[in-house]
């Protein structure tokens, strides 16, 4: 991927990254939290951030910030991409064999990053953090984040409370090999999925905002509701679109046959008119509707067939191998 760096080997145990855009007021009392949280457990650490473009001082502060603590890691962005490209920059960056990923708007806790990792050590590839006792607004936050939940859920099939929360904890092997667009960064529990990952949400800390504002609208339900359909698509058909496409153009084609068919007996033994008909121009509307999405199909097959050979993308994920 383009822009993509990796180290080649871990050189910590765990990482921390942080998407941030204009929050001068609170990468400071984050980073104490964060330090405070993670030297009693023992365990290197380094803690990334990511400037998504700020222009409120936040990056001054870092760079401030950076230079008393070797730990701390920064990664600047030209201008504003969002935060899911934050999101991706970060875990391209980091270094640590256990890779956290949260906001710095310091609603999560750093506090639960132990437990995390000491969770992820049992045998987890993935540990999703719930706010279930969020401290957000009822009616514009917390309402429609219940009900896309469920919607997610239930399409992607990987069942969680809080697809929203930032706070997550990544083996390596897994964060390493996410590959995120447009706003999917919601979306790494059902991406991962398709890796065969073993994933557990647990409840987290969740509080108010004390500082800066908020990011995040209502207006970012539609492009969820897109990015939702592309992430079905993706983890469904992606290695045999044909068969969305093609199931689609079969109904269509074949109910346009039909009624193509029931119209000509009566036509040619009953004497039925067919000028008059509008059922007849729907039937040959669904016949050419049927056509195209076969046809729609075959150039998608030929599209994910050069994409996967052109780039060497794998239809598989192992994850060990023995002897």
């Amino acid at each position: 991927m383009p822009g993509a760096v990796e180290a080649t080997q871990a050189t910590v145990d765990i990482s921390v990254v942080l998407p941030t855009y204009n929050e001068v007021d609170n990468v400071e009392p984050m980073v104490q939290e964060i330090v405070a949280a993670l030297e009693p457990f023992g365990r290197s650490f380094e803690v990334i951030f990511v400037d998504d473009g700020s222009r409120d001082g936040t990056i001054e502060k870092l760079r401030a910030i950076a230079a008393t603590d070797e730990r701390i890691r920064m990664v600047l962005f030209r201008r504003n991409f969002g935060q899911t490209a934050a999101m991706a920059a970060g875990l391209d960056f980091a270094r640590g064999e256990a890779i956290i990923t949260m906001d710095a708007d310091r609603q999560n806790d750093p506090a639960d990053i132990p437990r995390m990792i000491e969770k992820m050590e049992e045998g987890f590839d993935l540990v999703c953090g719930w706010r279930h006792q969020r401290q957000d607004g009822f009616l514009l936050r917390r309402l429609p984040s219940i009900i896309a939940n469920k919607i997610i859920s239930a399409t992607t099939d990987v069942n969680l409370h809080d697809y929203g929360c930032t706070l997550k904890c990544f083996r390596r092997s897994v964060a390493k090999n996410i590959t995120l667009y447009g706003e999917m960064h919601r979306f790494i529990p059902a991406i991962a999925s398709w890796m065969g990952v073993s994933i557990f949400e647990m409840p987290v800390n969740h509080r108010a905002r004390t500082a800066g504002e908020s990011k995040y609208g209502i207006s970012r339900t539609f492009r969820v509701i897109l990015d939702l359909i592309t992430v079905k698509f993706l983890l469904s058909y992606s290695s045999r679109p044909l068969q969305l496409f093609g199931a689609f153009g079969m109904v269509c084609g074949g109910v346009g046959f039909l009624l193509c068919l029931v119209m000509s007996i009566q036509r040619l033994f009953f004497g039925v008119p067919l000028g008059d008909r509008p059922l007849l121009l729907l039937a040959v509307l669904l016949v050419f509707m049927g056509l195209q999405f076969i046809t729609i199909g075959l150039l998608a097959e030929v599209q994910m067939r050069t994409y996967h050979e052109s780039q060497r993308k794998p239809i598989y994920t192992v994850k060990e191998v023995v002897n």
